[in-house]
């Protein structure tokens, strides 16, 4: 899964950026307000977390914009504004979370699950599709009971088709959610790493719709 990291503070962005890595995101990262509006308006994220005190253009108008525009990536606010009436305006300018600073960057971590749980229509921690289940906390992987070892990116791939469980996945879409805008890419990069999957997981796990893409469930 693709996030967007929007903070000005270089070295709280660095550590957070690492936690996010760590724990299994591809992290894209915007220092001001208006880098952050053109990337969150032109590339694909799925989720964005954003401070409300930026250069150039406010966290906040960033995400009004967003709004009236039609985006609806999931918001997690970061600030030192502690006011509950700033929480309240963030809130209601479209954001799906707020925490304040200082924050543990675990926190960050599993507040952003729950919201692409959420977004993705589900509540549990643990995917679950057929006979193949994710705890994307854990990076624990199992077919049938069974567990499986994947690589950091055969997770990441997986996640983001679980998630989206019963939809096509193009390869394009894939390779635009689970990279980062500095990762390399190849054009036949998401055929190998689908190739890989279905050997660990079982080649009906993950089935190919010719032309369009892959789908799970």
């Amino acid at each position: 899964m693709r996030i967007l990291l929007v903070e000005d503070d270089a070295e709280l962005a660095r550590r957070l950026a690492s936690a996010l890595g760590e724990a299994g995101f591809a992290v894209d990262y915007a220092s001001d307000g208006e880098d952050a509006l053109l990337m969150g308006e032109t590339q694909a994220f799925d989720a964005v977390v954003l401070d409300l005190g930026l250069p150039k253009l406010s966290g906040l108008e960033v995400l009004r914009r967003w709004r009236r525009a039609g985006l609806d990536t999931p918001v997690l606010v970061l600030t030192a504004r502690d006011a509950w009436t700033e929480r309240v305006e963030g809130l209601n300018a479209g954001a799906d979370d707020y925490m304040g600073k200082p924050f543990q960057a675990a926190e960050v971590v599993a507040r952003l699950r729950a919201l692409l749980r959420r977004s993705a229509g589900g509540a549990s921690p643990v995917l679950r599709v057929g006979d193949v289940t994710l705890d994307p906390g854990a990076g624990i992987v199992e077919v049938e009971g069974r567990s499986v070892d994947l690589t950091a990116r055969e997770i990441r791939i997986l996640s983001y088709l679980m998630h989206r469980s019963g939809r096509i996945v193009s390869q394009n879409e894939l390779m635009d959610h689970v990279y980062a805008m500095d990762d390399m890419r190849e054009s036949n990069t998401i055929e190998v790493y689908v190739a890989r999957l279905r050997k660990k997981l079982g080649r009906e796990a993950i089935r190919t719709i010719r032309g369009l893409g892959y789908r799970m469930g």
